[in-house]
């Protein structure tokens, strides 16, 4: 299949879920992330806002926030950009919806991906070996793209989120793609390297 074939099968199969199994998936997500000691050396991490079809992460987010961890939303561009910015959840926070239709935090200084440790990623499909399918925004893409030039340094841990219905045998993957470190469903975690399960600060 080419991606706009897996785009549309792999979303089929997740409108499929039904609430319960949404739900459940969500608190498995957790267990699994936690369990893994995912959160356990990050002091910033990304989440994203969920869409009404992708696995909910304000289970974990909550989680990561009474452990003090500094948690962090995107903020999508204005129209022919493509850099994410990322604003600071705070305890009186400003919500507006972006172009999309998806909530976003005000903040007058958002900071940028390679600020944070450990970013959650999300997606529509991926294989065993971390490569992901996107929506076809090219947000993320964008955002990271400097992780290529790296060789040493890299920021932040990059960490593909969704259902074990979107798993594919195969992602078909173009010379712009950033391929994931890891992919965490709600059953376990796909590590496209051996990471230890640590963020790399600093």
């Amino acid at each position: 299949m080419n991606k706009k074939q897996l785009r549309t099968a792999l979303r089929r199969a997740r409108r499929a879920l039904s609430p319960q199994q949404r739900r459940h998936a969500a608190d498995g997500l957790k267990r699994v992330a936690l369990a893994q000691n995912l959160l356990l050396n990050c002091r910033r991490i990304g989440f994203y806002s969920p869409t009404h079809e992708e696995i909910n992460l304000m289970p974990l987010l909550n989680h990561a926030l009474w452990l003090g961890k500094g948690c962090y939303l995107p903020i999508v561009p204005q129209r022919f950009q493509r850099q994410l910015g990322f604003s600071r959840l705070t305890s009186l926070p400003r919500w507006y919806l972006n172009r999309f239709g998806i909530h976003e935090h005000w903040t007058p200084r958002p900071v940028r991906a390679w600020q944070l440790d450990l970013l959650f990623v999300p997606l529509v499909g991926f294989d065993e070996a971390c490569h992901r399918l996107g929506m076809g925004g090219g947000f993320y893409d964008a955002s990271l793209a400097y992780l290529r030039r790296r060789t040493v340094w890299r920021k932040p841990l990059l960490v593909g989120v969704g259902y074990e219905c979107q798993k594919a045998d195969e992602i078909p993957s173009d010379p712009w793609d950033m391929r994931l470190d890891a992919v965490i469903t709600e059953r376990k975690i796909y590590w496209a390297k051996e990471k230890g399960g640590t963020c790399v600060t600093g």
